[in-house]
């Protein structure tokens, strides 16, 4: 019975403090110096709302798909379910209806810029992202990851299919 609730409080206490954690810092300073990515993999950086059509201007690879799980694991899976299907107890918990990733319908009427703002700037109660807290080619390869939900998936390896 005190599980629920505590898991709640769990939820609530990460969300307060995982932007405080890099103290102040964007998360490009405080992330260690990384090998320059091919052009495809660095878009420009995006200052503000982009238009909803915006094309993902990023190629994912098999490398950059396991990365967008470890973000997506750290920062979308809490609410969103780690199979993307939306049903966690933190949700229901917050009487959240969380969109089902695995149905094929629920991300088809939706373009990867529109997806993009939701993710920089939130939607509804989801907030915002924290500004600094992911790099623009890791949200373009969360959106590919978060779109492999509905695909089959790769019974080896766990991640989607491509």
């Amino acid at each position: 019975m005190l599980l629920k609730p505590l898991m709640l409080l769990s939820a609530a206490i990460i969300l307060a403090i995982a932007p405080a954690s890099v103290s102040g810092r964007t998360m490009q300073e405080a992330a260690p110096a990384q090998a320059a990515a091919p052009a495809t993999q660095a878009p420009a950086p995006v200052k503000g709302p982009i238009p909803p059509d915006t094309k993902n201007p990023v190629k994912p690879t098999a490398k950059s798909l396991a990365e967008a799980k470890t973000v997506f694991n750290r920062d979308c899976a809490l609410c969103h379910g780690e199979n993307g299907n939306g049903k966690t107890d933190i949700a229901s918990g917050m009487g959240l209806t969380m969109p089902n990733w695995t149905d094929p319908k629920t991300l088809a009427s939706m373009q990867d810029g529109e997806l993009f703002d939701i993710i920089r700037s939130g939607e509804g109660k989801m907030p915002s992202e924290d500004k600094g807290r992911a790099k623009d080619n890791e949200v373009w390869n969360l959106i590919h990851y978060i779109r492999g939900f509905s695909k089959p998936q790769a019974a080896a390896t766990g991640t989607p299919a491509r």
